[in-house]
């Protein structure tokens, strides 16, 4: 099976993330997007957060009407930190006969070489990348540390142009803190509704 790996926070999940990963199965020919909220993000450890459990129920609320996209508890049990080569290992150990595709947004292939055993990721995995409005330079390889762009002009890169998408998941936190319903558009309704019943950004 063809399958693409989106990892994140997704706290909370917004139909931005839903319509990226529409745009990469068709752009990449998957049969299935597996979202994997991480349990404790390296790179936002000073950010409280909704209870990992929470946003991996919010992720199937929006994912229930979407039969090839799942949400996978991979790094849910991890009480560190998790990084994403270390369950990407996991994941094509338990089915090595599936062809895994890292699916990232653009800012975040800018900032890739701060992870751990980033050159990994990049030698093992095609890459999808999300591309985002602000970040045209990357495309290009340009303004990234030499030993990044030396490397991703070598991988398996995609680039798979997203439709213009205005949600924000800090801005759903910021408006959901004050009490004020999200744009319409933004929430599946079904985690608009979960999110007030158990007070998340409260």
């Amino acid at each position: 099976m063809k399958v693409g790996f989106f990892g994140g926070s997704f706290d909370p999940i917004h139909l931005g993330h839903v319509a990226a990963a529409e745009a990469a199965l068709v752009a990449l020919g998957l049969e299935r997007v597996e979202f994997v909220p991480t349990a404790r993000p390296p790179h936002k450890v000073d950010r409280p957060m909704a209870p990992a459990l929470a946003r991996f129920a919010m992720v199937e609320l929006a994912l229930l009407d979407r039969p090839e996209m799942v949400v996978s508890a991979a790094e849910l049990g991890d009480a560190a930190a998790s990084y994403t080569i270390e369950t990407l290992e996991r994941r094509r150990a338990e089915r090595p006969g599936d062809e895994l595709h890292l699916l990232l947004g653009a800012d975040s292939l800018a900032q890739l070489h701060t992870w751990r055993r980033w050159e990994e990721l990049v030698r093992g995995y095609p890459i999808g990348v999300l591309a985002r409005p602000g970040f045209e330079l990357v495309r290009r390889l340009e303004g990234v540390p030499t030993a990044l762009a030396t490397a991703l002009a070598g991988a398996r890169l995609t680039w798979i142009d997203l439709p213009a998408h205005p949600a924000s998941a800090s801005e759903i936190r910021a408006r959901l803190a004050r009490g004020v319903e999200p744009p319409a558009g933004w929430l599946d309704p079904r985690v608009l509704t979960f999110a007030r019943k158990y007070r998340l950004y409260r």
